[in-house]
């Protein structure tokens, strides 16, 4: 049984590695319609969502798809698959948080978040892929709670902080963290935590 399981766990390694060279290597058609792919992925998680009575901002699981998005095609196509996230939404295609898309929602609180998931697929992304290093466990962690922590915050808050003015509400420093960050920092946590555990696990050590 232990043989059996050994050689189980060693076919998976290889085939997790030869996926992560296969990526480098595929045409850019395959590597659109896995961004497009996993887009679509971080428009269902999306929909896994919470209200606060206090904040216009929900809780949603959109973040796993981000770190999925970057673990799986690297900075660059990481990146554009969030891009393709935002101006899709954008565009019409409802897949922000309450299937919403569309120019209400580039004027909505929340905007700033969904660009925010670019610049986190794109450092997750790059750190991964550039140092075998960060593979571990520990520094994937780190990595993914600052991506997740700050890079979908700053531009998430600063949204949220025009989009308070814009409606004519007070704008207060304090005002903006309770109601676009605070709340959220215990989920996000857990959240990175359980998307550094499925990132250790798909992402091979060896160099590709």
């Amino acid at each position: 049984m232990m043989i059996q399981n050994l050689h189980t766990l060693e076919v998976y390694r290889q085939k997790r590695l030869s996926y992560f060279q296969w990526r480098t290597q595929s045409t850019t058609f395959a590597k659109i319609a896995l961004a497009v792919s996993l887009a679509c992925l971080t428009g269902l998680l999306a929909q896994v969502k919470i209200y606060l009575p206090f904040t216009p901002v929900p809780l949603v699981a959109s973040q796993i798809g981000v770190i999925l998005a970057a673990v799986l095609l690297g900075r660059k196509w990481g990146g554009i698959s969030m891009a393709i996230y935002a101006v899709g939404g954008l565009a019409g295609i409802p897949w922000f948080a309450g299937f919403k898309g569309g120019a209400a929602a580039l004027a909505g609180p929340t905007i700033g978040y969904v660009f925010g998931f670019i610049l986190a697929a794109l450092f997750i992304g790059g750190m991964i892929d550039s140092r075998t290093q960060n593979r571990k466990a520990l520094p994937l962690t780190g990595i993914i709670l600052f991506a997740q922590l700050v890079l979908v915050y700053v531009p998430g808050l600063i949204s949220l902080a025009i989009w308070l003015w814009s409606t004519g509400q007070t704008v207060t420093l304090a005002g903006v963290l309770f109601m676009g960050y605070i709340p959220f920092i215990v989920g996000d946590i857990l959240k990175s935590l359980v998307g550094a555990a499925a990132a250790k696990a798909i992402v091979p050590m060896e160099k590709y």
